[in-house]
């Protein structure tokens, strides 16, 4: 099966630039506004190699909808996907997907699931773009939540369904060049989630359960097939539950027991 080779995208990135996102405060750029520049810079390259089989989110949804009229609740339009793990990871709640109409299309948010959708049939390709100042010290980044990421492998297990969904990260470490109003992308990183050795996932339980990472550091060396990989995250993340439930019976409530 055809799929993306990210490291044509990793040699493109380095050199590249885009305009600095204006601010009303002229303040330092962070967060969502910082990389939404690069995130658009790498759905144009994708387009241009990928040509028809890449999307965002929101418009690969509208597409599959338009393309069937006559198909109105969730449940039957999100099969429009035929992979209950794809539909789970990208079709949207149950109001907003019953009231999707071609004068209500869907637009951008920014907790959609991915930012860019590579899809060909039978494949569902989640890509994600995360960048960094690479003049400021930051945190690693917000993945994605270790909570779907535990729904997604249970409806692989329960559907038998393996091969389906890509997750994969782009990382972009750029500088600001202030006087050119310009973002200029210093170095690029390729992350598949599935070679990520699953219980060395950073699960970030203060932090609405999100999985973290800098992607310039990630693991990469996992060797096993997905199926293994699913099994070994379900298992790391519900003994990565138990520590946190221990942790917090021990502290927040056994002490206070002799109170009742």
């Amino acid at each position: 099966m055809h799929r993306i080779d990210f490291g044509k995208i990793i040699e493109l990135l380095p050199g590249q630039q885009v305009e600095r996102p204006n601010r009303a405060d002229g303040g330092t750029l962070s967060g969502h506004a910082a990389g939404e520049p690069f995130e658009k810079k790498v759905y144009q390259d994708l387009k241009a190699l990928y040509p028809g089989k890449i999307f965002k989110q929101y418009e690969f949804l509208n597409d599959i909808f338009l393309k069937n009229p006559l198909v109105i609740t969730k449940k039957d339009r999100c099969a429009l996907m035929n992979s209950p793990t794809a539909m789970f990871l990208l079709c949207r709640g149950k109001t907003a997907t019953e009231n999707w109409s071609p004068e209500n299309l869907f637009e951008e948010k920014q907790n959609d699931t991915a930012d860019i959708l590579y899809y060909i049939p039978g494949f569902y390709g989640l890509i994600d773009v995360k960048t960094r100042n690479l003049n400021k010290k930051a945190q690693a980044p917000n993945i994605i939540s270790a909570y779907k990421l535990e729904g997604m492998c249970a409806l692989m297990i329960d559907n038998d369904e393996y091969d389906s969904v890509g997750l994969d990260y782009v990382g972009i470490g750029w500088v600001e060049e202030a006087e050119k109003g310009m973002l200029i992308c210093k170095n690029a990183h390729h992350v598949d989630m599935f070679k990520h050795k699953p219980d060395d996932l950073y699960i970030n339980w203060s932090a609405g359960l999100q999985i973290q990472f800098k992607p310039e550091q990630a693991d990469q060396s996992w060797t096993g097939n997905k199926k293994d990989w699913v099994k070994a995250y379900l298992t790391h993340y519900v003994l990565s539950a138990k520590d946190r439930h221990n942790y917090f019976e021990a502290k927040f409530i056994t002490p206070f027991l002799k109170y009742l």
